[in-house]
């Protein structure tokens, strides 16, 4: 297939998340991850569109969380339907007439045409679209000197709370479960036009059990991983699917039941210093999902049998943090960590299975397949622990 044209993506804008309990969002955003809160909704986006919002920043980061005030918003609709979670992302993109007019000519459903909505400081223009997410749907946004972060969300005169701490940088990639994620790969490079980047299959069980065994045991995660990115902007989707034969019990299907459809499992958000970061932000009361000690006790074997040779971190740090590791090329790998999931964290499953993960990227571009077991794993113990699973 021949290249298609770039759509103009600049970078993931934003995350609009949708929440039952916005003061509760307000204090883990302020008080938990040191973002600030730069604007919330005024009184016509809250009489018109039924909800209440706030907008949440560290570094190039950006949280919206919208809560319903009434019914018949598009946050009412989509509690109706799902837990707490991420119910559009926002790119911002170099021209928004040319990347609708792409978008339509391939196949793609706006949801509105272009919509231009002007303030003091200049000039915005908005669109949407439908996606194979799930109920998740695409925002593009052209900025041209307006001041309201978007329609309706004016900025505050000056940021509340914290002064990002940690270093938050920018959304690394965005990480979706499916049931089956092929109709969406294909949305992706056919509409989208992104390529492939990366993939890996595996069973978080397959080194113990037989294929029967597994079949009879149904314990443990199959799935397939492929990653999509727009090279010219380096925005990347990582998207999975369960697979067989533990299908059922995988956690991938776990979370299409959890979150009650396909969508947005996590976000990736990069940091300068992650052995920092993660120290100060379990300072603040921070919680992470666990990695086994076993993991460390293989790690520093692991590092010299795939190729890196050598790491600038402690390894004695990177246990007591539970930093993952890993990397394919010498002195270039990436270290990773995931928070627990909103259910988890809150004890409730109406809070969502969404996530985050921080990342630092030391010359390694890839995904590191390696902690893509170690995170499943963890996930699957996490919900046996919570019985969940």
């Amino acid at each position: 297939m021949t290249a298609l044209a770039p759509l103009g993506l600049r970078r993931v804008e934003a995350l609009h998340y949708y929440v039952h309990d916005l003061e509760r969002s307000r204090r883990f955003y302020l008080e938990k991850l040191d973002f600030a809160e730069v604007g919330a909704s005024g009184p016509e986006l809250e009489r018109d569109g039924r909800q209440r919002s706030a907008v949440f920043e560290a570094g190039g980061v950006r949280i919206v969380c919208s809560a319903p005030a009434g019914e018949g918003g598009r946050a009412s609709r989509w509690l109706r339907h799902h837990p707490d979670g991420v119910g559009s992302v926002v790119f911002e993109v170099e021209d928004a007439e040319r990347c609708f007019r792409l978008l339509e000519e391939r196949g793609g459903t706006p949801t509105t045409d272009v919509q231009e909505h002007r303030d003091s400081g200049g000039a915005l223009r908005t669109f949407a679209i439908t996606t194979p997410l799930g109920d998740t749907t695409f925002r593009f946004v052209e900025r041209r000197g307006a001041l309201d972060l978007y329609p309706g969300v004016p900025r505050h005169e000056a940021p509340r709370g914290g002064a990002n701490a940690f270093g938050f940088g920018f959304v690394d990639h965005l990480t979706s479960n499916f049931q089956t994620m092929k109709p969406a790969l294909l949305w992706m490079e056919h509409v989208l036009g992104l390529e492939e980047f990366w993939e890996v299959r595996f069973h978080t069980k397959d080194a113990a059990e037989t294929r029967r065994a597994a079949i009879e045991a149904q314990r443990g995660s199959g799935l397939r991983s492929v990653v999509m990115r727009d090279a010219a902007s380096g925005v990347k989707f990582a998207n999975n699917e369960p697979w067989r034969p533990a299908f059922r019990s995988s956690q991938i299907a776990l979370f299409h039941e959890d979150h009650r459809g396909d969508g947005i499992q996590h976000a990736a958000l990069t940091v300068a210093d992650i052995v920092s970061a993660v120290r100060a932000m379990r300072a603040h009361g921070v919680e992470f999902m666990p990695t086994p000690g076993t993991y460390y006790d293989a790690l520093p074997e692991r590092i010299r049998t795939s190729g890196i040779g050598r790491i600038d971190e402690d390894v004695a740090a990177l246990r007591e943090l539970g930093v993952l590791v890993d990397g394919a090329g010498p002195g270039a790998y990436l270290l990773q960590i995931f928070l627990r999931d909103s259910a988890g964290l809150y004890h409730e499953a109406e809070a969502g299975p969404f996530f985050f993960e921080i990342i630092q990227r030391k010359g390694d571009q890839g995904f590191g397949a390696g902690n893509f077991r170690a995170l499943f794993e963890s996930i699957e113990r996490a919900q046996r622990e919570e019985g969940r699973a």
